[in-house]
């Protein structure tokens, strides 16, 4: 009887968190500290755009940690915020037969985005911040290279590198002035930027794909996928693989090397059998060759 009871308690749980994602989506903007949420939304056509305001986020289940290696902050930090898995579990709508495959994308007011896939997410729990040591987004510290945390930003509890790709480790991905989320489906979004063919785990196409997934597709994109804070494509990018090997491989090491006021973190940790996989990885899309939507 008691474990009905539980079971029972469960349900009713479910259906007023479920309730609650509901009544937080407004068709229109109130103003410009509302999140703007797409993609996949439950109970709405694909590509539907609704907007939550923050108080509406407060009200949503919180998580409360400190924070002490956060790289957008100095120093700990209190940090208050909603889960992603949260998000994801109130708000997202795959289709049916579809609901394993759903992500969440972060997208930033310059255009970058953070790429959260269900592998990702149970492995390091990362939250939508909504309080920094009590203080709302208007009052949040100003980053290292200036601009604004706000109005949202994303962060984790801990952070531990969850696999590594020759000499490339698995990244925290903490976007910050943080404008959109969408619910996607990862076969689709990841799915633009694999390669045609059937490539071994270890083979150097697979290796680079793996570590541009996490990395370069962040900044440059394949259509409309990706983010496209940097200005340069996906296909641009094999170009220059292709033609120029050299050139290529120094700018992913050394950015500023090759181009003095280049914005792109460097590389200097990867080494060449890294480098020889990202560049075999993106001369498969030399010419304007796509990928082939085939998920993960």
């Amino acid at each position: 009887m008691r474990q009905v009871f539980v079971f029972l308690l469960a349900l009713m749980a479910m259906g007023h968190l479920r309730a609650a994602g509901q009544s937080v989506l407004h068709a229109e903007r109130s103003s410009a500290s509302d999140l703007e949420v797409g993609g996949e939304l439950k109970g709405l056509p694909t590509a539907t755009t609704r907007y939550i305001r923050y108080g509406d986020l407060l009200r949503l289940p919180q998580e409360s940690y400190t924070a002490s290696d956060d790289g957008n902050l100095k120093g700990t930090a209190k940090i208050q915020g909603v889960a992603m898995e949260t998000l994801e579990r109130l708000l997202g709508g795959a289709p049916a037969g579809t609901a394993d495959d759903l992500m969440v994308v972060a997208i930033c007011s310059d255009q970058y985005r953070g790429n959260y896939s269900r592998e990702y997410i149970a492995a390091h729990h990362p939250v939508l911040v909504l309080k920094i040591d009590g203080a709302e987004p208007e009052d949040w510290p100003a980053p290292e290279n200036g601009g604004r945390l706000g109005p949202y930003m994303v962060s984790h509890p801990f952070f531990r590198p969850a696999f590594k790709v020759l000499s490339h480790a698995d990244e925290a991905q903490v976007p910050f002035a943080v404008t959109r989320i969408e619910f996607r489906r990862e076969s689709q979004v990841f799915g633009a930027i694999r390669t045609p063919g059937d490539w071994a785990a270890d083979s150097a196409v697979a290796q680079g794909y793996a570590i541009a997934r996490q990395d370069c597709f962040r900044c440059h994109n394949m259509g409309v996928e990706g983010g496209t804070m940097a200005g340069k494509s996906w296909i641009e990018l094999g170009t220059m693989a292709a033609e120029d090997g050299k050139r290529f491989r120094q700018t992913i090491r050394s950015p500023a090397s090759v181009k003095a006021d280049a914005k792109m973190p460097a590389h200097a940790e990867y080494d060449d059998a890294t480098l020889d996989a990202l560049t075999a990885y993106f001369r498969t899309f030399a010419g304007g060759t796509a990928g082939t939507g085939r998920g993960r």
